[in-house]
């Protein structure tokens, strides 16, 4: 059996901590170290998951243990910069969404790591969920019949004031970037390449530069419509991340339970819902395999770059505001051309 994949942690935040739970006991997957330019964070969850820590990915090549892969968890303006320098010294990346901030970054990164001949892609969690592997399966057999409509929903209350990802400058937008990246790779995983994206903007309740509600109106290269409700600031309350209408039936994604039905038909559960360590460690599993020869990327470098594409996309017809104003008048502002009669019987009726 080969042995693990050695992996280096670069970033130590909130997301680092659930991929430090996924590589405990990982058969394939082996965390020996963690870099982040706050040393003292880097320290602690060294310290945490018993392995060394260093300030910068120049000392863990200098002076760290031997590594083949990393797993990039810093925000998204720094990617570039860190995949670019890393590929560069043959090692592998998995690169936390969003991939970069723009689509000529993603693909000078993918020439990069072409040239040195290494892997390069894009985390994104739920692609390794396994009630979306299974959702997938179903209708690929058909179980629903053709898709007809596509509908995600992102959204809960969380106070952005002080988080980088509200940040344009480090983010690259709001909610949008942050948590459509996934509703993008979850369209295009179920329907294919996308052709067509609109996007409108919600009311502003936190007061950031940046949106924190949206709409988001695909439609596929086979003509399915696609719709994905983002926000930091309500919460639908839905217990349904994904519901997909086909012309036979109806199948439901959730966060506790996933099922199907089709036309007059009862529902039938098949998935026990949303399990996120299990999903970082499946995605860790794969791109372990694919270093190692054993089984492609789920995620690959262009369904990377084409993520990059469409948020893009959406956020020039986010600034274009596509509205078509409705002009509604009054009975009261219509002019009063012409008269009723005021008395008498009508003559006809007199007649009949």
């Amino acid at each position: 059996m080969n042995p693990p994949v050695t992996f280096a942690l670069i970033g130590a935040g909130s997301i680092a901590q659930s991929y430090a739970q996924a590589f405990q006991d990982h058969p394939e997957a082996k965390l020996v170290s963690v870099v982040d330019t706050r040393i003292e964070a880097a320290q602690a969850l060294g310290a945490q998951i018993g392995c060394p820590a260093f300030g910068s990915c120049e000392q863990l090549l200098r002076e760290g243990p031997r590594i083949e892969a990393v797993v990039i968890c810093t925000p998204p303006n720094t990617h570039e910069a860190i995949a670019t320098a890393l590929v560069r010294h043959g090692r592998h990346v998995l690169c936390e969404k969003p991939f970069t901030l723009s689509g000529s970054s993603a693909r000078l990164m993918a020439a990069e790591a072409r040239s040195a001949g290494v892997f390069l892609t894009m985390a994104s969690k739920f692609r390794y969920v396994a009630d979306v592997i299974a959702a997938k399966s179903f209708i690929t057999a058909g179980a629903i019949g053709d898709i007809i409509l596509f509908e995600n929903a992102f959204t809960s209350r969380v106070d952005m004031s002080a988080r980088w990802n509200s940040r344009p400058s480090i983010s690259g937008g709001g909610v949008l970037i942050d948590n459509g990246t996934h509703s993008v790779d979850l369209m295009r995983y179920f329907l294919g390449p996308l052709a067509e994206v609109s996007c409108v903007e919600g009311k502003r309740i936190q007061s950031l530069s940046v949106e924190d509600t949206v709409r988001v109106f695909v439609r596929s290269a086979t003509g399915v419509v696609g719709s994905v409700d983002l926000s930091w600031s309500i919460n639908k309350e839905l217990d349904w991340y994904l519901n997909v209408h086909g012309s036979r039936g109806t199948l439901q994604v959730g966060w506790k339970q996933s099922r199907y039905k089709q036309l007059d038909g009862d529902w039938i559960v098949f998935g026990s819902g949303y399990h996120k360590i299990e999903a970082f460690r499946a995605q860790l599993t794969n791109f372990a395999r694919a270093i190692r020869g054993r089984e492609p990327l789920v995620i690959t470098i262009d369904d990377a770059i084409a993520s990059v594409d469409v948020i893009e996309a959406a956020y020039r017809s986010l600034r274009a505001t596509p509205w078509i104003g409705v002009t509604t008048r009054m009975v009261d502002d219509i002019p009063r051309t012409h008269t009723l009669a005021t008395a008498g019987p009508n003559p006809e009726i007199a007649r009949a």
